[in-house]
């Protein structure tokens, strides 16, 4: 029965900047991950970014086994006995730990058609797979126009690829953005040969003559060599459930990443904190919140806590766009623009109740600091003392 000091549940972003903390702070103890993927801790981001435009696969590696902890891999957390402080994992071995990590982040969500046939794109083996049909077909289905989606749509694209990008929104990002700069992302990605179905369901995915053939609810087909999937996220709160810690929209963890027991911590995709800046308890997806809550839980598991009061940034590469996003992005919300170009560079401040609760800073570098700080601020803000309060630049 292995026994570690610190033993952390999963094995992405979050896991290896845990373990890079805790080997800091603790440079003997005995650490375990228990990862559910065959490989070791990697960067997600490069998967639809930066793989697609040269990058090595060997580049997205964290290196993980050389901090001294023991990898179990391919293997998932069945069990988790809080008071016994013991794991049972699906091969039945059991682990016992002084103090744990949760950082099993999510699983994609599905649609109820297709099966194994759609790429429900999110690990490194799926970029392998999609790689490996990129290389050898030339027409691709992507469904769900948010993150993910649009990146992938974008990846092929750029990749010389005919792509279908199929959605239930009628603009690109339409949830995140003002309406004008969703459908000005169509008319983009239609310059570059993306074919945008708006506002359709899929009703169904087959196989049909060594292709897949999707059906959309107008009736409409798209006859495709693969088809990717991006529609959202569901944190993998079951084991945490089960352990009867609080769980919310996530596994609900206080100032210092406890989650309900002074012994278990959660951080990354899977956790939902408190954050003072914008007064609201959040769960965050992306890679900034992934690498400094891991930091954050490691320093509070070996003994150094401080409060995690990060408000975590996010971005994306779209063609030749690009942009950096602070705080909640919320197209429902009154929104200001402040375009040097428009559509092309500038800054979009989304406001609720005279108060700045996001930035979205477009084909703007170098500002995600001061987006924080106006965060922070109480206002009250309207649109003339917003603009020019955060210069776009590129």
């Amino acid at each position: 029965m292995p026994h570690y000091k610190y033993l952390v549940i999963g094995g992405g972003m979050t896991a290896d900047a845990a373990i890079e903390a805790i080997r800091q702070a603790d440079p003997t103890a005995a650490v375990g991950l228990i990862g559910a993927e065959s490989s070791p801790p990697y960067n997600r981001p490069p998967l639809s970014k930066a793989l697609w435009k040269g990058k090595p696969l060997e580049s997205i590696w964290r290196g993980t086994e050389r901090r001294g902890a023991t990898l179990h891999l391919g293997r998932t957390a069945r069990t988790l006995d809080v008071a016994g402080h013991r794991v049972v994992d699906d091969h039945g071995i059991e682990y016992t730990w002084t103090k744990a990590l949760l950082a099993i982040g999510g699983a994609p969500r599905r649609l109820p058609v297709g099966g194994d046939d759609i790429i429900y794109f999110r690990s490194v083996d799926d970029y392998t797979r999609l790689r490996h049909l990129a290389e050898h077909g030339q027409r691709f289905a992507v469904i769900g126009s948010g993150f993910i989606g649009s990146e992938i749509a974008a990846a092929l694209a750029m990749n010389q690829k005919e792509v279908v990008l199929l959605s239930l929104e009628r603009g690109i990002c339409e949830r995140l953005l003002p309406r004008t700069l969703s459908a000005f992302l169509v008319d983009v990605y239609r310059e570059h040969g993306v074919q945008f179905w708006g506002g359709e369901a899929v009703a169904d995915v087959t196989r049909q003559d060594g292709r897949y053939l999707v059906t959309v609810g107008s009736g409409r087909t798209v006859a495709a060599d693969g088809v990717i999937a991006g529609i959202g996220l569901a944190p993998n709160v079951d084991l945490a459930r089960a352990a009867r810690l609080r769980v919310g929209n996530g596994v609900v963890v206080d100032e210092q990443l406890r989650a309900g027991h002074p012994d278990v911590y959660a951080a990354g995709d899977v956790a939902e904190f408190y954050n003072p800046a914008l007064d609201t308890r959040m769960r965050v997806e992306h890679e900034d919140n992934a690498n400094v809550m891991g930091r954050a839980a490691g320093c509070a598991m070996a003994g150094r806590p401080d409060p995690y009061h990060h408000l975590p940034f996010f971005y994306s590469d779209l063609f030749d766009l690009g942009y950096e996003a602070v705080g909640v992005l919320d197209a429902r919300l009154e929104t200001v623009e402040d375009w040097k170009e428009p559509n092309r560079t500038g800054v979009v401040y989304y406001l609720q109740r005279e108060r700045v609760r996001g930035v979205l800073l477009w084909n703007t570098w170098g500002q995600v600091d001061a987006a924080r700080a106006l965060i922070a601020e109480q206002g009250p803000f309207r649109a003339a003392n917003l603009k020019g309060r955060l210069p776009a630049s590129t």
